[in-house]
Protein backbone atom coordinates (compact mmCIF):
# COMPACT_ATOMS: atom_id res chain seq x y z
CA UNK A 1 0.00 0.00 0.00
CA UNK A 2 1.30 3.43 -0.91
CA UNK A 3 1.43 6.10 1.74
CA UNK A 4 -0.93 8.31 -0.29
CA UNK A 5 -3.53 5.51 -0.34
CA UNK A 6 -3.10 5.10 3.41
CA UNK A 7 -3.88 8.79 3.99
CA UNK A 8 -6.78 8.71 1.55
CA UNK A 9 -8.32 5.87 3.56
CA UNK A 10 -7.59 7.59 6.88
CA UNK A 11 -9.29 10.75 5.64
CA UNK A 12 -12.30 8.78 4.43
CA UNK A 13 -12.58 6.95 7.74
CA UNK A 14 -12.00 9.82 10.16
CA UNK A 15 -12.18 13.06 8.19
CA UNK A 16 -9.12 15.07 7.27
CA UNK A 17 -8.50 16.89 10.55
CA UNK A 18 -9.43 14.05 12.88
CA UNK A 19 -7.25 11.62 10.86
CA UNK A 20 -4.23 13.78 11.66
CA UNK A 21 -5.16 13.78 15.34
CA UNK A 22 -5.62 10.00 15.40
CA UNK A 23 -2.23 9.53 13.75
CA UNK A 24 -0.53 11.80 16.25
CA UNK A 25 -2.33 11.02 19.50
CA UNK A 26 -3.92 7.56 19.47
CA UNK A 27 -1.74 4.74 20.79
CA UNK A 28 -2.51 1.49 18.97
CA UNK A 29 -1.79 -1.81 20.70
CA UNK A 30 -1.27 -3.64 17.38
CA UNK A 31 1.55 -1.22 16.63
CA UNK A 32 3.36 -2.17 19.81
CA UNK A 33 1.86 0.65 21.85
CA UNK A 34 2.90 3.31 19.33
CA UNK A 35 1.01 5.97 17.47
CA UNK A 36 0.72 5.88 13.68
CA UNK A 37 3.30 8.66 13.44
CA UNK A 38 5.70 6.75 15.67
CA UNK A 39 5.21 3.55 13.68
CA UNK A 40 6.01 5.33 10.40
CA UNK A 41 9.03 7.01 11.99
CA UNK A 42 10.23 3.55 13.03
CA UNK A 43 9.93 2.30 9.45
CA UNK A 44 6.65 0.37 9.54
CA UNK A 45 4.99 -0.04 6.15
CA UNK A 46 1.74 1.72 5.29
CA UNK A 47 0.11 -1.68 4.78
CA UNK A 48 1.06 -2.88 8.26
CA UNK A 49 -0.10 0.36 9.86
CA UNK A 50 -3.42 0.26 7.98
CA UNK A 51 -3.96 -3.33 9.14
CA UNK A 52 -3.54 -2.12 12.72
CA UNK A 53 -6.02 0.72 12.13
CA UNK A 54 -8.56 -1.75 10.72
CA UNK A 55 -8.08 -4.05 13.72
CA UNK A 56 -8.52 -1.17 16.16
CA UNK A 57 -11.36 0.87 14.68
CA UNK A 58 -14.68 0.01 13.07
CA UNK A 59 -13.48 0.45 9.48
CA UNK A 60 -16.08 -0.39 6.83
CA UNK A 61 -15.32 -3.26 4.46
CA UNK A 62 -15.11 -0.83 1.53
CA UNK A 63 -11.96 0.72 3.06
CA UNK A 64 -10.26 -2.49 4.11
Amino acid sequence: MRLTLFWDRMNQQFGEHYAESVAKDYVIADLGGRTIEQAFADGESAKRVWQAVVATFDVPATLR
